[in-house]
């Protein structure tokens, strides 16, 4: 579900990675490099975000004080700390300050989503919206894949790299998508970048859906990725 975020890191390379990775997810992202103009946004009259990611040292305000501040105003969005100070003193510091979590630099963009979808889950009115594309509708609560073929529903349960993978391309349907960025956004950045991981998995994936009578509706496209094709509809 996208969020709309307040990113608030003096640090532009970091920060327009950030933006970048955060936005490639949906999510609408506001940034800005002081603390003080990161504070007025945050409780502007008009503001609706629904996540803060906030540095530690920043210019005007500090990281924990803006996030005093926002506790002291009662703010209840989820508040992620970013900082280089990795000791015990000084995440306690920052949780008791008013934060929810706590990310060290340096830290793999990955483990910034997570953060960030663990924080999302924890709000009381979250659910995972169900992911539909012509006849396949996927639930990422139950983790089942639902098929509506000519002889009826085929329900399919997924394993945990398949439901994220199939979340993926019902979220991109028609987009040939990278192998690259199948594993930037779904594995850890720091295996090795020639894997076939992807190419394997994407593979379980079509003998998931065959076991079921169902045609393949994932396509490779040669030297470019993969692409989910809704015109690849109904069961071989």
């Amino acid at each position: 579900m996208p969020l709309r975020i307040l990113l608030v890191d003096d640090e532009r390379e970091l920060a327009g990675a950030v933006q970048t990775v955060l936005q490639r997810q949906g999510h609408v992202v506001d940034h800005c490099a002081d603390g003080l103009a990161g504070w007025t946004l945050l409780s502007g009259e008009l503001a609706r975000y629904e996540l803060a990611i906030v540095d530690w040292m920043l210019p005007g305000l500090s990281g924990p004080e803006l996030c005093r501040r926002a506790r002291s105003a009662g703010l209840a969005l989820p508040l992620l700390l970013l900082t280089a100070r990795a000791g015990t003193a000084d995440r306690v510091e920052g949780l008791d300050a008013g934060a929810d979590d706590y990310l060290s630099k340096p830290f793999a963009m990955e483990e910034l989503l997570a953060r960030v979808r663990a924080l999302q889950r924890r709000q009381p009115s979250y659910r995972e919206p169900e992911l539909e594309v012509g006849p396949y509708r996927f639930d990422p609560q139950s983790g089942q894949l639902q098929v509506s073929t000519s002889a009826g529903v085929v329900t399919i349960p997924l394993a945990g790299k398949e439901q994220q993978l199939m979340a993926y391309f019902l979220a991109h349907p028609e987009r040939i998508i990278p192998g690259s960025e199948l594993r930037s956004q779904l594995w850890d950045l720091h295996q090795d970048p020639v894997s076939n991981v992807v190419a394997a998995q994407v593979r379980l994936l079509r003998r998931r859906l065959a076991v079921h009578g169902l045609a393949c509706l994932i396509e490779t496209v040669p030297s470019r990725g993969y692409r989910f094709s809704s015109m690849v509809l109904g069961a071989s």
